[in-house]
């Protein structure tokens, strides 16, 4: 029997019951073109957006198998003006084309639609980028230093265009992955990464090149980034989120590639080296005197000639570097990322100037086949503590969230779950300093905030990795790039208001895969009938399009 359990609406949002027996499959087709809005219990809220259809258009799909999906699983006809908004978002991607020209200094840019010529011609902004159509009809010049500005610009006015203008090909450097390890163990790609690879390579073409890949944390998105070097073998800038990340990166690059030590450059607060292959923090590249001064490291991109830079977490690519990417459009570019999801809703940036998602697996996709832990997700639900309740009430919106977050009640929660799993390693997550702080006066264990030296953080890390240490309190610092193989449990006691991307950054520390039991536990602990349940519902929207579920508990039944 073929349930229809969807509801296409006119206003591009798509309900879809979640009682349905097919309900996994049609919500993995749907995830493809469309976002998840809402997820209450029994009917989730999909909506169809340009930029959704565009990077399923980028990625090969066609508007007929999207409305092909629709009329299946849809109990009523799709409207009309569903249908054509698929149809036409999907064509637009690639409508506008940059090719190469004769004159180094400048792009051809080309459309077989008039009409958007004509539009393109009297817009005043693409008009200040160079943009000239002089004697032709369907084809213009533009200023090869405009490149990106004008791909964001047309993006922003609905668009996209496929960008075939090519690479420079960089400092040649030869980089070549390993098939032995350090510790001689086997090595190779695994079939998605391979298939990363070569999506995001196009065997060199104009049509690779530049691009996000989408990944859950623990499935190897570094592994993925050496292997794009390989094919690429010229100089690197990789851009990570903080120190612990580039010396990972350097501890994988010297485990998997044949590069040399010496040939690993690190550009961070302590250290300023350029190396053909150097990976640099979010956190230096932005860094600035004050809000009126130049970023004076902004010249990193220009020190070397690279064949390819990578940005690490692209979803968390530091607005200002915008500036800079859409002058390197000429770079092979990579974005890493497990979700586009940005809370400062600058995904259009992403989209036009990293490039358009490449390739993407389903998160319960890898889970099945034993690439990443299987997941158990679980929101205790505990009520505010009596002699805080006045003060939440007459607290401002902000107040009641930390209060909420405060909650003191949720020590007995934690108490249960320590000695639940008191013979695994647990990653005890926060966002309050104070509140974590006070969670180390009650159980001791060692605590890692921004201010912990990056020595000290090292050797913790370390300890837990080996065993030392069973029990890690860690603040934000800890949601990127930190590699905690042995990590199975998360007990989040706060988080920031209603991020997407932190919750999934979160569940990502305890993703990789286990020797023995390949379980992981993520417990969020969160205040009931308080903002903070509010949030916590829109923190977990972006895990629960992934196919997780989080079953509730009350602290009174337990």
């Amino acid at each position: 029997m073929n349930e229809r359990p969807i509801i296409v609406q006119s206003d591009y949002t798509i309900l879809l019951e979640t009682s349905t027996s097919n309900f996994e499959e049609v919500r993995d087709q749907i995830i493809l073109f469309s976002e998840l809005l809402k997820s209450p219990d029994f009917v989730h809220t999909y909506l169809i957006t340009p930029l959704s259809l565009w990077n399923a258009a980028s990625t090969g799909m066609e508007a007929k198998k999207i409305l092909q999906i629709l009329k299946k699983y849809s109990k009523y006809p799709i409207p009309e003006m569903v249908k054509l908004e698929v149809n036409q978002q999907i064509s637009r991607y690639g409508i506008v084309k940059i090719y190469k020209s004769e004159n180094k200094d400048f792009l051809t840019v080309k459309t077989d639609n008039f009409a958007l010529a004509e539009e393109m011609r009297a817009n005043k902004k693409l008009k200040k980028m160079g943009l000239d159509r002089g004697d032709t009809l369907k084809e213009f010049t533009l200023p090869i230093v405009n490149r990106g500005n004008f791909k964001l610009q047309m993006t922003k006015i609905g668009y996209p265009v496929n960008d075939l203008a090519g690479y420079i090909t960089g400092n040649p450097f030869n980089i070549e992955l390993k098939t032995k390890l350090t510790n001689l163990t086997p090595f190779a790609l695994r079939d998605y990464q391979r298939a990363a690879v070569d999506s995001f390579y196009a065997n060199g073409s104009e049509y690779g090149g530049s691009g996000t890949i989408i990944l859950p944390c623990g499935s190897g998105k570094t592994i993925i980034g050496l292997g794009i070097m390989d094919k690429i073998k010229a100089d690197t800038l990789i851009i990570s989120t903080n120190i612990t990340a580039i010396r990972q990166w350097r501890e994988e690059i010297l485990d998997k590639t044949n590069v040399s030590n010496d040939d690993i450059g690190e550009y961070s607060g302590s250290i300023k080296e350029i190396k053909p292959i150097t990976i640099a923090s979010y956190q230096i590249v932005t860094y600035r005197k004050n809000r009126n001064s130049k970023f004076k490291h902004f010249s990193i991109f220009n020190e070397r000639d690279w064949g390819l830079i990578i940005y690490d977490e692209v979803h968390l690519l530091p607005a200002p570097v915008f500036r800079v990417v859409s002058s390197l459009q000429s770079r092979r570019r990579v974005g890493l990322t497990a979700t586009l999801v940005r809370e400062d809703g600058l995904e259009k940036e992403v989209f036009a100037l990293i490039g358009p998602k490449k390739y993407e697996l389903p998160w319960k996709r890898l889970e099945q086949t034993g690439w990443i832990a299987t997941s158990h997700c679980t929101e205790y639900r505990i009520p505010l503590i009596e002699n805080m309740q006045i003060q939440y009430a007459i607290a401002n919106k902000r107040g009641k969230f930390r209060i909420a977050s405060e909650n003191s009640e949720k020590y007995k929660v934690i108490d249960l779950l320590l000695e639940k799993h008191k013979e695994d390693n647990i990653l005890i997550i926060g966002q309050y300093i104070s509140q974590l702080t006070e969670l180390k006066k009650r159980y001791g264990f060692p605590i890692i905030t921004g201010k912990t030296p990056h020595k000290k953080r090292a050797e913790l890390y370390k300890a837990f990795k080996d065993g030392k240490e069973k029990v890690l309190i860690v603040s934000k610092v800890a949601n990127f790039a930190v590699d905690l193989p042995d990590a199975n449990v998360a007990i989040q006691v706060s988080g920031t208001f209603g991020s997407r991307q932190e919750e999934a950054q979160r569940l990502g520390r305890i993703l990789r895969p286990k020797k023995k039991d390949n379980n992981a536990y993520f417990y969020t602990l969160v205040t009931e009938n308080t903002i903070e349940q509010i949030y916590a519902a829109n923190r977990q929207l972006f895990l629960i399009e992934q196919g997780y579920k989080y079953s509730i508990e009350f602290l009174k039944n337990i």
